[in-house]
């Protein structure tokens, strides 16, 4: 179904339904050079009070959890979100002041973020609850996708 979304979106999904991660080394691996890449990481939950809002100009986000389970904020870009740091251009990131609604993913569950979503990541299941550990994948697909 996300597939027409574009040619890198297409070999971003594919890759991740193909690929057993108990074989792949956490950190970033190249599928196509700078214009589509993944990232593999390890962490824990943090709680909803750390919660730190980001978005990027020059990548779409497929992110994909193969362990664990997390909760991501999500938040429409805006002319009335307040950047918290300003934009670097080397990490393609720029951090906000912002609030939004949130989406739980556990294992083989997915989202995509495009460089008009404010997202929070990596975030405790329960804005309480225990912390847990996660494993994902992130498939940075350089825009257009």
């Amino acid at each position: 179904m996300y597939r027409p979304l574009g040619k890198r979106i297409a070999a971003a999904l594919d890759y991740l339904r193909q690929t057993d991660f108990s074989k792949v080394a956490d950190g970033r691996h190249e599928l196509d050079g700078d214009r589509l890449y993944v990232m593999v990481q390890q962490y824990q939950t943090r709680p909803l009070a750390e919660a730190t809002w980001e978005a990027h100009r020059q990548y779409l986000d497929v992110q994909y959890v193969i362990q664990g389970a997390e909760r991501i904020g999500y938040a429409a870009l805006r002319d009335n979100v307040t950047v918290q740091r300003p934009y670097d251009a080397e990490k393609d990131v720029i951090f906000f002041d912002a609030a939004g609604d949130f989406v739980s993913l556990r294992v083989g569950d997915f989202v995509i973020f495009s460089p008009h979503d404010i997202h929070a990541p990596g975030l405790a299941l329960s804005p309480v609850g225990a912390l847990g550990n996660v494993r994902k994948a992130v498939v940075k697909c350089r825009m257009p996708a």
